[in-house]
């Protein structure tokens, strides 16, 4: 058995997963509307932002964190990007499933 050979294999089987396919349609219907793209990208940006400001170790004021979290609420009433943010954090569990499970084993093997 080649290491190398399986990691391919599962790198395949992550993308033509279902959740795989499901964000792929969401993220390119969502960004077919114009609308949606931009509140998208708007809500991205700002997103960015805030992970950059605690990436650098400041701590978001309560008044921003209240911002983002009545920003998201607004942008998903819309229902591409309530679909697309749906999809990424189905893929999301998909994919930390699978780096626990290959954390573990070499858990198992360094103890």
């Amino acid at each position: 058995m080649n290491v190398y050979d399986k990691a391919y294999e599962l790198a395949k089987a992550l993308k033509d997963s279902e959740e795989a396919n499901l964000l792929k349609l969401a993220k390119e219907a969502a960004e077919a509307d114009a609308e949606a793209k931009r509140m998208l990208d708007d809500f991205r940006e700002r997103q960015s932002f805030l992970q950059q400001k605690m990436m650098a170790g400041e701590e978001p004021s309560a008044e921003e964190m209240e911002k983002m979290n009545k920003l998201y609420e607004v942008i998903t009433l819309n229902p591409l990007i309530g679909k697309l943010l749906d999809a990424e954090r189905r893929f999301a569990v998909v994919f930390e499933d699978v780096n626990r499970i290959m954390s573990d084993v070499l858990k198992s093997i360094v103890d």
